[in-house]
């Protein structure tokens, strides 16, 4: 298998990043995100035609992409499009409750339905929610075809980086589970299926990536050293093999998003929030060269309805869009588009949170160093039982160069960002607070 790193010459003529990034700048730089309007007579069209089949299945595709394309452009209530009947599996969880969120609040639907194992958090009054494993494949059909939807959205996986979760949950969850997911679609006669992959599906976990792109291979096997990434890949993998099988009406999509974070997030912004608590935000590891891509949550779930939409558009064509125009059978990388230095981005929420002093009183770990301090920490952290503080993972993690070029997702899906990277660290630090005022007002009570 050729290494990622190797295929480095192939990647499209893209803005060097390094341009326009600057370091040291807290806030981080924004700009006016709010998208343009769309026209009447675009949307009137669109809508029309949906509800005429007759109509809609004249229309060639690229004709039903440039309609989408105007729509998707409008960040009014309930005026980027129809997408009939939704359901989201993991729609209780940090990204599926925002795709469910935003499908009540900005597009058309008839029916939003939330299907996680549990379903008592993240609930919006306007959706309705049922309960169910995805490793249960009878009980998954049975409620597919219950629910009848148009479009599934998959975003149930494990969390990636907790060591209480064994490589047999991940491969149940995120391989198995996604099996009973396309089987259950496509005996239901679903007409498409967006998957949440992983932009890690292309990294070993170790070697530098920059400005990779969806013609970088999936990094299997022996070469990927976390499993997680492996079982999202293989995930994705068959989930993308299943679009149009043996003449199935099921279409199908993956969306590999990265550094997701915001409101609700248990990874990065509570991890970084969580070393700010703590009182470690004076320690940097590496010299703050390696740029990174972080998305905010909004935008991700803002992209897998994109995606959703026009897979049903395709559904309803009689033809199949050119190859560059195709949803179908296609991954796409997602991001901010502004990748920015990693330690940048965490000083950027201690700002937010509170903190002002940039780099002052900051000492610099070298990463070398920083790795023997990590093996040293899990080697205590196993003979006296406790979850390590510090270790080779976060290390590696938090000095590589980690970004993507999503001109694809840009082209095919009509993708931007409706928030920037700054809006996104507002929100999130914000919902942060709000919870830690809760909790503080419960201990009062």
């Amino acid at each position: 298998m050729v290494s990622a790193i190797s295929l480095r010459s192939l990647n499209q003529p893209h803005k060097d990043p390094c341009s326009t990034t600057k370091k040291g700048t807290y806030p981080l730089s924004t700009t006016d995100a709010t998208p343009g309007s769309i026209p009447s007579s675009a949307l009137a069209l669109l809508r029309d035609t949906w509800l005429d089949s007759s109509s809609l299945s004249n229309s060639p595709p690229h004709v039903l992409l440039r309609l989408i394309s105007a729509m998707s452009e409008s960040a009014e209530s309930k005026s980027r499009g129809p997408l009939g009947r939704v359901v989201v599996i993991g729609g209780n969880g940090f990204l599926g409750h925002h795709i469910v969120n935003q499908a009540i609040e900005s597009w058309t639907t008839t029916a939003v339905f939330g299907v996680d194992l549990r379903c008592e958090r993240n609930r919006n009054p306007a959706a309705e929610y049922r309960e169910c494993d995805i490793t249960d494949p009878e009980r998954l059909l049975s409620l597919i075809e219950e629910l009848k939807p148009d479009v599934v959205i998959h975003t149930a996986s494990p969390v990636a980086n907790n060591p209480k979760i064994g490589n047999d949950i991940f491969k149940k969850v995120n391989v198995d589970g996604t099996q009973s997911v396309v089987d259950a679609c496509e005996k239901a006669g679903v007409k498409a299926l967006v998957y949440t992959s992983s932009a890690s599906v292309i990294s070993d976990n170790v070697t530098d990536l920059l400005n990779a792109d969806e013609r970088w291979p999936l990094i299997r096997g022996d070469q990927q050293t976390e499993y997680y990434s492996e079982t999202k890949a293989a995930a994705e993998e068959l989930v993308l093999k299943a679009n149009r099988k043996d003449n199935s009406k099921l279409l199908t999509c993956a969306i590999r998003p990265a550094g997701i974070f915001g409101e609700g997030d248990v990874q990065t912004l509570a991890g970084i929030l969580n070393v700010y608590k703590r009182g470690k935000h004076n320690v940097q590891v590496g010299n703050n060269e390696n740029l990174f891509d972080f998305t905010y949550v909004g935008n991700v779930a803002h992209s897998h309805l994109l995606a959703a939409q026009l897979l049903l558009v395709t559904a309803a064509s009689p033809t199949v869009p050119l190859d560059h125009e195709r949803v179908d059978g296609e991954a796409f990388f997602i991001t901010n588009d502004e990748p920015v230095y990693f330690w940048d981005f965490a000083r950027a929420i201690w700002h937010t949170a509170g903190y002002n002093k940039g780099k002052e009183g900051t000492w610099t770990l070298p990463r070398e160093l920083g790795i023997g301090l990590g093996f040293i920490s899990e080697v205590f952290g196993t003979i006296l039982g406790k979850t390590p503080t510090l270790t080779r993972k976060a290390i590696i993690m938090s000095s590589m160069t980690r970004y993507y070029n999503i001109t694809k997702a840009k082209r095919v899906l009509r993708y931007k960002p409706l928030w920037t990277l700054q809006e996104g660290i507002n929100r999130g630090v914000e919902w942060f607070a709000e919870q830690d005022r809760q909790q503080a007002a419960a201990a009062k009570a």
